[in-house]
């Protein structure tokens, strides 16, 4: 009884004191009024919290925030103020969409939006359908800065609106647009355009937005542009269609086909070439300290893809002097001329693919100058005639040399035949007398060979000059209309892979001028070669190379220049005449016949190195007859 006495007094005991915990927790709760304080009194920490939060955060804006176009009233001012800043000022001013300037060389359309050019037109030069050549049309240009403010937003240049004004100073016309924060305070983009003048100084430069900017954030210059097509193929044009850049007075390029990208530092200038034409932007105060560069082919199907060739983007920092902005450029938009860039002074010519190294020295050198004397005084398809007979001429002890060496081992084939008839069980003996024979007699093939060598510089120089010579633009001769371009004789209802769907002439021509000329040398090399141990038949390879040559210039040269193939034509016929003239009239063969029986009597001193490879060789002969008795025990 008294346990369960126990039990009912520790249960009411437990009772009482949690009754008294309840009342003791009804007395210390809160009234209503203070609960609603309290309730205030955390909203405002709320608030505070999210105030001191979005101070510590870049605000990132969009286009859609920039979309008035009307005046404003203090509400919606107020409105924009919230969400772009201090440049809410600009979008409650009114202005014209596009300020239209035109010069000797320009038509131009500067945006409102942006504060960049929406068209560049170059007055004096039309496209192969006669359509007005353009470099920026149909937004294929973006160029824009980003940069972040001192109330920690990230805003874009190409999302405002700039206010347009055009003056003069002197004979030059100024277009200065500016994005405004007051009357006072702007940003501006200075465009001075000078008479017949490609090239247009520009400046970026701030006033009054020092305490506006955020310095600490970096601001960025973009530049995208897209080329615009102007030749007849957009495939060969692509071919010439790269972004060049000259770094520490050095000139590199990204890819020539598909994609590349890259980043360079200390930028002089970076030219977007469209082949025959250039958008250039020059560093004018001091080099970029780094851009990214990227290159897109977008050439992929001629027949479709067939508006555009490459999309070119460069991004690059700039600097703040002061908490302000300001920049000194150079805006080239022109031809790919070399004449009009050189007069610059900034090696901006560099951007022509001359060729590397001797290749782009002899073009500069020699060969520019040369065609622009001739084509001052010729039409250009007579110029490049002369050009090519006074290469010839230049190159003929070439060709002398060539035949004197062919005729030497001609005279000497009936004693050559007799050593390997001689020796024919012994190769290596054979090979050993021809050598001496060849020796004595200062008939060596390779003398042959080394003069022809030093046509391979002119070859290619030439080769790079013709389709980079802008003076041959839309220039005609005989059948063809444009000499840079292919001539097109016959349309063809299908494409050939490599070939294309037209027929040209003039690779034709040159195709055939190709084959009699070498059927006329190398044939006879052909006769003269002996077959040796160890050694390929070079008589089958330059039998190959009478045959593969000319079907080469036919397919490859189709859709190259015409004025490329119009030289090879006029070089190889003129190769056939001086060959004919020097078989003819200048090499008599019996005197040199006599002048080699002097030669081979003449004992012959041997070099070092030629009395190494006569040791090499009677070594080998000595192991080889080592073995072959060793066979035979």
């Amino acid at each position: 009884m008294e346990e369960k006495k126990l039990d009912i007094n520790s249960i009411i005991g437990f009772i009482l004191i949690f009754g008294i915990l309840v009342y003791m927790m009804y007395q210390s709760s809160p009234s209503p009024e203070e609960v609603e304080a309290q309730k205030q009194v955390e909203q405002e920490q709320v608030e505070t919290e999210k105030k001191e939060s979005k101070q510590n955060e870049a605000v990132v804006t969009t286009a859609a925030d920039y979309t008035n176009t009307q005046a404003l009233d203090s509400t919606q001012q107020a409105a924009l103020q919230s969400k772009v800043g201090s440049f809410a000022y600009a979008l409650g001013l009114q202005g014209e969409e596009q300020t239209t300037v035109t010069t000797d060389v320009f038509e131009l359309k500067f945006n409102r939006k942006g504060g960049h050019l929406a068209q560049v037109k170059l007055r004096n030069f039309v496209d192969y359908d006669s359509v007005p050549i353009y470099l920026v049309k149909d937004e294929n240009s973006a160029f824009n800065i980003t940069f972040g403010t001192s109330d920690n937003r990230t805003l874009n240049t190409q999302d405002f609106p700039f206010q347009p004004s055009v003056s003069k100073s002197g004979e030059n016309t100024v277009v200065s647009m500016k994005l405004k924060v007051s009357e006072t305070a702007f940003l501006e983009y200075r465009y001075e355009l000078k008479p017949n003048d490609y090239m247009i100084d520009f400046s970026i430069r701030s006033q009054g937005l020092s305490g506006v900017f955020n310095t600490s954030q970096p601001i960025t210059l973009d530049w995208k542009q897209k080329g615009i097509r102007h030749a007849k193929s957009i495939s060969y044009e692509n071919r010439y269609t790269r972004l060049t850049y000259m770094y520490d007075g050095r000139v590199d390029k990204l890819s020539q086909m598909g994609d590349d990208d890259e980043i360079a530092e200390d930028v002089e200038w970076l030219s977007y070439r469209q082949h025959f034409f250039s958008s250039i932007l020059v560093s004018d105060d001091s080099p970029f300290k780094k851009v990214e560069m990227t290159s897109a082919d977008l050439v992929e199907d001629e027949d479709v893809d067939s508006l555009y060739t490459k999309l070119y983007t460069s991004k690059m920092p700039l600097a703040y002097s002061g908490g302000e902005i300001n920049k000194n450029l150079g805006l080239y938009y022109g031809p790919t001329d070399a004449k009009t860039l050189k007069a610059y002074d900034k090696d901006l010519e560099e951007s022509i693919p001359f060729g590397w190294g001797i290749f782009g020295w002899i073009n500069k050198a020699i060969f520019i100058p040369l065609f622009g004397w001739l084509s001052g005084m010729l039409p250009y398809g007579i110029a490049i005639i002369v050009m090519t007979i006074l290469v010839k001429i230049m190159l003929s002890f070439v060709q002398y040399k060539q035949f004197l060496s062919q005729a030497k081992m001609k005279i000497l084939k009936p004693e050559l035949d007799a050593i390997r008839k001689k020796h024919k069980d012994n190769k290596m003996k054979a090979q050993q007398e021809t050598m001496a024979l060849q020796s004595k007699a200062g008939a060596s093939p390779l003398s042959g060979c080394l003069p022809g060598l030093m046509q391979i510089p002119v070859f290619y120089a030439l080769f790079m000059f013709f389709p980079t010579a802008f003076d041959l633009r839309q220039k005609s001769f005989l059948w063809v209309d444009d000499l840079s371009s292919y001539d097109s004789i016959a349309d063809l209802p299908f494409n050939i892979p490599f070939y294309g769907d037209h027929v040209a002439l003039f690779p034709i021509l040159a195709a055939i001028a190709i084959f009699f000329y070498m059927k006329m040398t190398t044939g006879q090399q052909m006769a003269q070669q002996p077959t040796q141990e160890g050694m390929p038949d070079m008589g089958k390879m330059m039998k190959y190379m009478i045959y593969f040559s000319p079907i080469l210039m036919l397919v490859f040269f189709n859709n190259y220049a015409s004025g490329l193939s119009l030289y090879y034509f006029i070089s190889n016929l003129i190769s056939i005449g001086i060959m004919l003239v020097i078989k003819n009239y200048i090499i008599d063969e019996e005197k040199v016949l006599a002048k080699i029986e002097t030669q081979k009597k003449k004992p012959k001193k041997q070099n070092k190195f030629q009395r190494k490879m006569a040791e090499m060789m009677e070594q080998a002969e000595q192991q080889k007859q080592a073995q072959q008795k060793r066979k035979k025990k």
